[in-house]
C-alpha cells in the first residue's frame, strides 16, 4: 500500500503550497516551464519542504525524460549509464539528490555533459549551496531557495491530507494545531502524522488533542548538525544571549542539545563570551570554559545542567562589544594598507640603556607609564578602542584609558 505522503505528492504546480515565488502564478520556475524549457537549477531548503516535489512536477509538466541520482549513495557507473541514455534523447533532466555530497571525480565527469546540454540538472540539497556545492557545479546552475511554510500553508496541506484519507475522520481544531506544530514545518512529517493518527484511531470519528498527543508523543526535531537548520539554531542562541532573553536562549539551547553534538555549541558559547560580553564581565570567560569542559566530560543528559547554568548567566550578564569593534577597525586598517614601519625605539635592535632617544621602559617611571609613540608615524593618532559604560569593570578601564589620553596631551 502506498503511503499517503506518496499518493498526495503534487504532479503540477497548482497543488504546491507555500512556494509562490517559484511556482505560483508569477513564479520564476513556472514561467520557464510555460516556455517549455528549464535550465540547470539547484533547489535548497529545510527537509520535507517540497524540493523533490517541485523537481518531479517540472519533469511531469514538461513531459520530458528524467533520471534520478543520489550523490551520497550512487556511483559514477550509474551516472555514466544515465548519460549514455541521455545522449540518445533531445532533452533529459537529471535530478541530483544531496548534490552537496557529489564527489569531485563524479562532478568532473558530469560537467561537460551539462555544458553541452546533454543533461539538465536539478540539484536538491538541504545545505546552502553557496557554502557546500562546488563552484564548478554552482556556476552552471540558477540557485533558488524554498521558503519555510507558514501556518496557513500547513493548514491547507493538513485539510487536503485529511480529505484524502481512506477512512473519513475529523480532527478537532486543537488536535489540528497540535499536529501542525509537532510536524515542525515538514510537510512529509505532517502527512505521516495525520496518516498515523488516523490508522491508530480505528474506533474514533473525531480526533481530540489528547488522542493526538497519545499517538504522536513528541515533535519532529529538525536539527541535523550537517544542515543549515543546526547553524540557524546556533545563530538563534547567539542572538538571544546577546539580546539578554533568557527564555529564548534556553529554548535554542534545548534544541541544540537534542542533536547531542557539543563541539559547535561549545565553540559558539566561547565566541559569544568574547564577542558580546567581553570586558563587561571578564570573569565570564573562565566560567564558560569550565561549564563547557564539564558538559563535554559528562555527556547527555547531565551535560544540560552546566550548559543551562552558563547560558542563563551569559544571557543576564552585562554586554559589551567594545573589543570586537576595536579589533575589527584595526584589521580594516591593515587590510586597506593603513599602517607603516614601527617606530625605531620599538624594534629589537634597541634595548633599554638610558638613551633618551631609545625605548623608555615604563616600569622605570611613576605609575608604570611614560609618554612615547607606539603606533607607526602614518597613523600615530589613530584610536581604536572606545570603552563602554556597560559595567563597573569597563568603566574602570575607561577611566584609566582617559587618564592616559590626558597625560599624552600634557
Amino acid at each position: 500500500m502506498e503511503p499517503l505522503a506518496y499518493r498526495l505528492r503534487p504532479l503540477t504546480f497548482d497543488c504546491i503550497f507555500g512556494q509562490d515565488h517559484l511556482v505560483g502564478k508569477n513564479g520564476v520556475i513556472r514561467k520557464m516551464v510555460e516556455k517549455g524549457y528549464v535550465p540547470s537549477i539547484i533547489l535548497y531548503g529545510t527537509p520535507g519542504i517540497g524540493k523533490t516535489t517541485i523537481a518531479l512536477a517540472i519533469c511531469n509538466m514538461l513531459k520530458v525524460n528524467y533520471d534520478t541520482f543520489n550523490a551520497s549513495s550512487d556511483n559514477k557507473a550509474k551516472l555514466k549509464e544515465i548519460i549514455d541514455n541521455a545522449e540518445k534523447t533531445n532533452y533529459t533532466i537529471l535530478i541530483v539528490d544531496e548534490i552537496h555530497r557529489m564527489k569531485k571525480d563524479t562532478q568532473d565527469y558530469l560537467l561537460p555533459f551539462v555544458e553541452k546540454g546533454v543533461v539538465t540538472i536539478i540539484g536538491i540539497t538541504t545545505v546552502n549551496p553557496y557554502h557546500s556545492v562546488s563552484p564548478a557545479i554552482r556556476s552552471r546552475c540558477l540557485v533558488y531557495k524554498l521558503k519555510d511554510f507558514n501556518h496557513d500553508d500547513l493548514s491547507k496541506i493538513f485539510d487536503r491530507a485529511v480529505s484524502s484519507l481512506d477512512k473519513k475522520i475529523a480532527f478537532s481544531d486543537d488536535a489540528k494545531d497540535y499536529i501542525i506544530t509537532m510536524a515542525n514545518g515538514e510537510v512529509r512529517t505532517l502527512i505521516n502524522m495525520i496518516e498515523g493518527v488516523s490508522l491508530a484511531s480505528i474506533d474514533k470519528e473525531e480526533i481530540s488533542i489528547d488522542d493526538a498527543k497519545d499517538i504522536i508523543l513528541k515533535p519532529s526535531i529538525q536539527i541535523d548538525k550537517n544542515e543549515d537548520s543546526y547553524y540557524e539554531t546556533l545563530s538563534g542562541l547567539h542572538k538571544s544571549i546577546r539580546g539578554s532573553d533568557v527564555d529564548a536562549s534556553l529554548h535554542y539551547l534545548a534544541k541544540l542539545l537534542a542533536a547531542e553534538d557539543f563541539i559547535p555549541l561549545v565553540r559558539r558559547l566561547y565566541c559569544i563570551c568574547y564577542e558580546d560580553i567581553s570586558l563587561a564581565n571578564p570573569s565570564m570567560g573562565p566560567k564558560v570554559r569550565a561549564a563547557c569542559e564539564a558538559a563535554l566530560e559528562l555527556g547527555m543528559p547531565e551535560a544540560r545542567l552546566p550548559l543551562a547554568s552558563i547560558v542563563v548567566e551569559m544571557a543576564l550578564s552585562p554586554k559589551s562589544n567594545s573589543t570586537l569593534l576595536a579589533i575589527d577597525e584595526a584589521l580594516k586598517d591593515i587590510e586597506e594598507g593603513r599602517s607603516g614601519n614601527l617606530p625605531p625605539h620599538l624594534k629589537n635592535v634597541y634595548s633599554f640603556d638610558g638613551n633618551k632617544d631609545g625605548y623608555k621602559y615604563p616600569h622605570n617611571y611613576p605609575g608604570a607609564w611614560v609618554k612615547q609613540q607606539y603606533l607607526p608615524d602614518a597613523i600615530k593618532d589613530r584610536k581604536y578602542y572606545k570603552p563602554k559604560n556597560s559595567s563597573k569593570y569597563e568603566e574602570a578601564l575607561k577611566e584609566r584609558y582617559e587618564a592616559i589620553e590626558k597625560a599624552k596631551e600634557k
